[in-house]
């Protein structure tokens, strides 16, 4: 099946920033084997497939350059500003592995702006041997996190641990044991571990390890994003409905901002705007 390929970085506006995601547009969508082969070659963390080619309702897959990923967030923004350039302004709805997700496409100065909505998030309290074998690999130890930001597991179409940071020089520290890590994540069926840093009530610093996919560290991971909100608000943490600004990737020399609206109740809203990598391509 041939179809259109599109190399953006989502969240951000400058193409030396933010996160590459391969979006793949066609008629119908390649089988399995095909589109983890282009996910590889792509080599970005992810790469979105989306069909058919036209109308409001599109069916998507997320590849990473290993394994097929329930739903991503950046691929998705990235998705959204292309549905946006090629069939305008409006609400598009995605039928994902986890279920519906919303992309409201606008433009605002003259750029593409993408808008989703998560699923439902869940969270839970992290239990403290997952969160100690967690720690080891990453060299941290259990006195570096903020006590007043609890590890937790968060969801919000796939699933993360979270960890805070107490100071922001441990945020800047990450050199961890990637084929440790990648196992027991895999194991627990984590996608990403969400590190944070408060620096505000409304802003927050975060590095994304994802082993699971096969790339060390996210530049901008907006599941993620998504997943954070929902644990602050449903674990009462913060009282909404509120707005945060996520800024990612600057450690990795990658930029990212991604703007998340919490609402009393329901899916949390991660958007933020896409450019381009490279001219379209055929693949197949």
């Amino acid at each position: 099946m041939t179809g259109t390929l599109y190399r953006l970085s989502a969240f951000t506006t400058d193409p030396h920033g933010g996160n590459p995601a391969g979006v793949w547009f066609g008629e119908a969508l390649p089988d399995a084997a095909t589109m983890q082969r282009i996910a590889a070659e792509v080599g970005y963390s992810e790469t979105a497939f989306v069909a058919p080619l036209t109308g409001a309702r599109r069916t998507v897959r997320y590849y990473s350059p290993q394994v097929e990923i329930d739903f991503c967030g950046h691929a998705t923004i990235a998705a959204g500003v292309m549905l946006g350039r090629l069939g305008g302004a409006g609400t598009y709805t995605l039928e994902t592995m986890i279920g519906e997700v919303p992309v409201t496409v606008s433009q605002q100065d003259g750029e593409w702006h993408a808008a989703l909505v998560s699923v439902t998030p869940e969270q839970r309290p992290a239990e403290p041997a997952l969160v100690n074998e967690v720690l080891e690999r990453l060299g941290w130890d259990a006195a570096e996190l903020d006590v007043t930001l609890p590890p937790a597991l968060a969801y919000a179409g796939v699933w993360h641990l979270v960890l805070a940071a107490a100071e922001p020089s441990r945020l800047a520290r990450l050199d961890y044991d990637f084929p440790a890590l990648q196992a027991l994540m895999r194991k627990r069926e984590l996608t990403t571990l969400q590190l944070v840093w408060r620096e505000s009530p409304t802003l927050y610093h975060a590095r994304d390890p994802f082993p699971v996919g096969g790339v060390v560290e996210d530049p901008a991971t907006g599941a993620a994003a998504a997943a954070l909100g929902g644990y602050l608000r449903d674990a009462g943490l913060l009282a909404a409905p509120a707005r945060l600004t996520i800024l990612q990737g600057e450690a990795m020399g990658r930029p990212s901002r991604l703007d998340v609206a919490i609402p009393a109740t329901g899916g949390i809203e991660v958007s933020g705007t896409a450019v381009d990598l490279a001219p379209a391509t055929a693949a197949a």
